[in-house]
């Protein structure tokens, strides 16, 4: 249910940022951006007291978007079918191999060290004069 919540704001808060098209004047408004701030945050905080307050509207509506979700998804896995048969191709037989790339593993930038590249050189601990002076 709070999924449901949070798309519906995000989904306004997008439709309110998005250009109007339209040639309609747009009136101004005599709302200040501090009355909207605190008014989206007393909306916010009253959807999120919602399910304290109606426990069992909140998990009727949270089982139907699973339910919903679930025939989303079928019905998205039945289109993409459709989709494949009707405008798919077999990927295998488009894919031609022309020799002019070659393979990960042959390329001639890797193993170029030596081993006695890979060896540093050992050097015992500096010893520190300190003391004497």
């Amino acid at each position: 249910m709070r999924f449901l919540l949070r798309m519906t704001f995000w989904l306004g808060v997008v439709l309110i940022l998005l250009p109007s098209g339209g040639s309609q004047p747009v009136p101004q408004s005599q709302v200040g951006v501090g009355d909207a701030f605190s008014a989206a945050k007393a909306a916010m905080s009253d959807m999120q007291q919602f399910c304290d307050r109606q426990p069992n509207v909140c998990e009727v509506g949270s089982q139907t978007a699973v339910t919903l979700g679930h025939r989303a998804q079928a019905g998205a896995k039945i289109l993409y079918e459709f989709l494949q048969e009707r405008f798919g191709h077999d990927e295998s037989a488009s894919v031609q191999t022309t020799g002019s790339v070659r393979p990960p593993s042959a390329r001639s930038s890797q193993h170029t060290l030596r081993p006695d590249d890979l060896s540093p050189p050992w050097r015992g601990p500096q010893r520190r004069d300190s003391a004497r002076g």
